[in-house]
């Protein structure tokens, strides 16, 4: 054998032994590896899924994909968001009537959505309303003439002056007075054996002419006839009236003072007559006065009273107030609180979580998946930023306080499709709509793609838009093959029934000088 044909035969046996190798490695590392999981949704497999596919992570069917910054737009597979730095978000099927909302952890802190837990309590008061302070009539003393006399002084001639208990008013002169005194005093002289009911006769005499029973302890005092008597106060308070003046001649029954008590003080309180029903006598309030900042006045219900205004659509509420120190007076203008009648504690969510349709109202509830649901509730009266819910949740579940018109839109649309999808003969041609307004603007394509133009325009006023950047979508018969970034254009647009603007027309912008369309 030559060195040629050697040098053969060990290359030969190199090549098998190296086939050989690589066969034995190969089986041995097939036996060490695990079949890969197949990629979710967002990695290169999610690229394969598409409108109508079973979701891999829910198992629900996705009916399309879209930004929920901007749920308009839908798109038939997945993807970045042509509007923000994020992913396209799956809508998926689900049954019943309204659907819920699924979103995800990422999407939901871009979107600000907050969420609060229902819990029980009491409104605060639920019911302030103005008033105005006024004399209570209860508190009013008339001093009146009680036989023939003059007036001899007055010692109060102004109205509205303040009086107190005890303080003289007029000094009287009443020749009736002067009679009863004498036989009083002449009965104090005769022997004690007939003194007694004689006594008692001329003391019963002199309250029969008149004369109070502090006049009559003073005749008895003094043992000394008395021509000319005060008229003092009982009360402390102002006057309101005057009919006393010097010189003048009294006749019985004739007013000479009328004094009004403050310690309390009327409040008529003018009220909506929708929110009066459950208003009772006796019930407490509070009520603070322009004139005293800082004080807090108690009260209660006096009376409801038969009388409401045809022009305010007000009943009116009379509240007796304590007045300490009689601070109030008549005329001042004052703020009364409705404590809340007596009774259970209520379910409260925060009022800006409902969301008022016209025909109900609804909240977004929170699911223990981490969706969202639409609820419809039926609420009761509100007050401090709260509302009491009647009917439709539960103590402990969340509701949606920010963020929850956004998902109550995209939940709308959902079960739109979704009961569109599920109706009988849903497949058939739909009856053609009534024609929807065009609107027509000016502007500049920024980007242009198979769904669509995104555009720059000038402010709309048929439509009531101000300038913005926004995308418009296709029209039916497509866009003309010509347009590009940058040019300037002259659109006509109408709003789908999801509130997507539809390009109807497309054409160049006549340019004027200096560039301007």
């Amino acid at each position: 054998m030559n060195r040629t044909a050697i040098g053969r035969a060990a290359a030969g046996l190199l090549v098998a032994a190296s086939v050989g190798t690589a066969y034995y490695l190969g089986q041995q590392h097939g036996r060490n590896i695990t079949p890969a999981a197949p990629p979710s949704i967002g990695a290169s497999a999610g690229s394969e899924l598409k409108a109508g596919d079973i979701d891999p992570k829910t198992g629900k069917r996705i009916l399309y994909w879209h930004d929920p910054m901007v749920p308009g737009q839908r798109f038939d597979k997945p993807g970045k968001s042509p509007f923000m730095d994020m992913p396209l978000s799956p809508v998926h099927e689900d049954a019943g009537g309204d659907a819920a909302v699924t979103i995800d952890s990422r999407v939901l802190q871009n979107l600000g959505i907050r969420t609060t837990q229902v819990k029980t309590g009491r409104l605060e008061p639920t019911l302030e309303v103005p008033g105005n302070v006024a004399i209570n009539e209860r508190g009013i003393e008339v001093l009146q003439a009680r036989t023939t006399g003059f007036v001899e002084r007055t010692y109060a001639r102004t109205t509205l002056d303040p009086v107190s208990k005890g303080q003289a008013l007029a000094l009287i002169y009443a020749p009736e007075w002067v009679a009863a005194q004498e036989e009083y005093l002449a009965v104090s002289r005769m022997s004690a054996g007939l003194q007694h009911d004689l006594r008692e006769a001329a003391i019963a005499r002199m309250r029969q002419v008149g004369m109070s029973e502090s006049h009559i302890r003073l005749v008895q005092k003094s043992g000394k006839l008395q021509p000319r008597l005060a008229i003092t106060s009982s009360i402390d308070g102002v006057l309101t009236e005057i009919g006393a003046r010097d010189g003048m001649t009294l006749s019985p029954g004739m007013t000479l003072f009328r004094i009004a008590s403050l310690a309390t003080v009327w409040v008529i309180a003018e009220v909506p007559e929708s929110q009066a029903a459950p208003l009772r006598p006796g019930q407490s309030v509070t009520a603070v006065a322009a004139a005293l900042p800082g004080q807090t006045l108690d009260g209660k219900v006096d009376a409801i009273l038969p009388d409401v205004s045809t022009a305010t659509r007000t009943a009116r509420v009379r509240i007796e107030l304590n007045n300490k120190g009689r601070q109030l007076l008549p005329g001042m203008f004052v703020s009364v609180r409705f404590a809340p009648a007596p009774g259970p504690d209520r379910l409260l969510v925060p009022s800006e979580a409902l969301i008022r349709t016209g025909t109900r109202t609804v909240v977004m509830v929170q699911t223990e998946q981490g969706g969202f649901s639409p609820v419809e509730v039926r609420i009761g009266a509100t007050a401090g930023g709260q509302t009491e819910v009647i009917e439709g949740l539960k103590a402990g579940q969340n509701v949606v306080v920010s963020g929850q018109f956004l998902i109550d839109s995209e939940a709308s649309l959902r079960g739109t499709a979704q009961r569109m999808a599920a109706a009988p003969g849903a497949s058939a041609p739909a009856p053609p709509a009534a024609p929807r307004p065009e609107h027509e603007g000016v502007g500049r394509i920024e980007a242009v793609t198979a769904e669509g133009l995104t555009i720059s325009h000038g402010p709309i006023p048929s439509a009531q838009w101000g300038a913005m950047t926004m995308d418009f979508a296709a029209p039916p018969a497509g866009l003309p093959r010509a347009l590009k970034p940058g040019d300037r254009i002259r659109f006509r647009f109408h709003l789908n029934s999801d509130g997507v603007a539809v390009l109807s027309s497309v054409e160049p912008a006549a340019t004027a000088p200096g560039g301007k369309p």
